[in-house]
């Protein structure tokens, strides 16, 4: 079967063994497949690594056949994949044996894989493959950040730096779903006018003033993913007492802050990675509810799979971008 794969340093298009279900899997064949920034990184990770990997780690797609003592699904269900792998409840970390699909296991841009069946959920009927295709990393993350770890509520102001990520796309419609008020930043002012669009109250230029710019408006809870260049400017209009919490660092993993300040502040400082199928279940619940649908910047064969990484590794894209598999 076609399948995009790293190997030995490369990154291309090649032939790969279809895969069969084992006890407690299903093959599913894959319609579209969602690109996340976490895939950017995996050819560096591997390094010259001879073994051919299937990367990818979101997608949606059509159960082609099931394995032993498979009850819950059945051979022509629409479902789409969970890429955290073996964490199954909602806790305050990741369990022992937590993964992400697509390394080291085979991910999804190939025409089909086989998977437990604890990995898969049926899909929203309301999507297209494609908005399925995308739904479950930046999905999942973004509601386990604003819901589990930055406990929002009605009412709430929520400010999100960096507006044109995928995650950043469900952080504004989540958050406007439950009744928060939402502001974002970015460096683009086509992309401020896109997150105004989507439901956003405030887009600033990330290079304002921004406490001048809110002229004391209180933040309650604040969405970092930028790191190191946002950080501390986002800790600047957080209320004393406020929440931050930090998923992402795309702009520099290292952070220096005044610790005085902070703890004079009362600030609540929380980590959050990926969610567990439990938080995976409620927020395709809270989709359902509101009818929300994935924002889908651009659509890719899987042939130009390598195009499709320089979009993203250039920050172009507003929302998310799918590679199509097969129609």
């Amino acid at each position: 079967m076609k399948a995009f794969i790293h190997e030995a340093g490369q990154l291309k298009i090649s032939e790969m063994e279809e895969p069969v279900a084992a006890k407690g899997e299903v093959v599913v064949a894959i319609r579209a497949a969602g690109l996340n920034r976490r895939d950017l990184y995996i050819p560096a990770r591997r390094g010259d690594a001879t073994e051919a990997l299937i990367i990818g780690s979101d997608g949606a797609g059509v159960i082609e056949s099931v394995g032993e003592e498979v009850t819950a699904f059945n051979i022509g269900d629409e479902v789409i994949i969970n890429p955290a792998l073996r964490w199954y409840d909602k806790s305050d970390a990741p369990p022992e044996g937590f993964d992400i699909l697509g390394m080291p296991d085979h991910g999804t841009f190939a025409k089909k894989i086989a998977i437990s069946a604890e990995q898969i959920e049926k899909k929203p009927i309301h999507l297209t493959w494609e908005e399925a295709a995308v739904l479950a990393l930046s999905g999942v993350t973004g509601y386990r950040a604003l819901f589990t770890k930055g406990s929002l509520q009605a009412g709430d102001t929520v400010f999100i730096p960096g507006a044109g990520s995928g995650v950043a796309t469900y952080l504004i419609a989540f958050a406007k779903n439950s009744g928060a008020r939402v502001i974002v930043t970015s460096r683009s002012e086509e992309k401020r006018k896109q997150a105004l669009e989507l439901g956003a109250d405030i887009a600033l230029d990330t290079a304002s003033d921004w406490q001048q710019e809110l002229a004391g408006e209180t933040i309650d809870l604040v969405i970092e993913s930028v790191g190191q260049v946002t950080f501390n400017r986002s800790l600047g209009v957080l209320k004393k007492g406020g929440r931050i919490v930090v998923f992402g660092a795309t702009a520099g993993d290292t952070v220096d802050f005044d610790l005085r300040a902070f703890f004079y502040g009362q600030y609540q400082l929380f980590g959050s990675t990926m969610g567990s199928r439990e938080e995976l279940r409620d927020m395709l619940a809270h989709i359902e509810k509101h009818g929300t649908r994935p924002v889908i910047d651009t659509v890719f064969p899987m042939n130009d799979a390598k195009a499709a990484f320089n979009y993203i590794e250039d920050s172009k894209q507003f929302g998310k971008v799918v590679l199509r598999i097969s129609e």
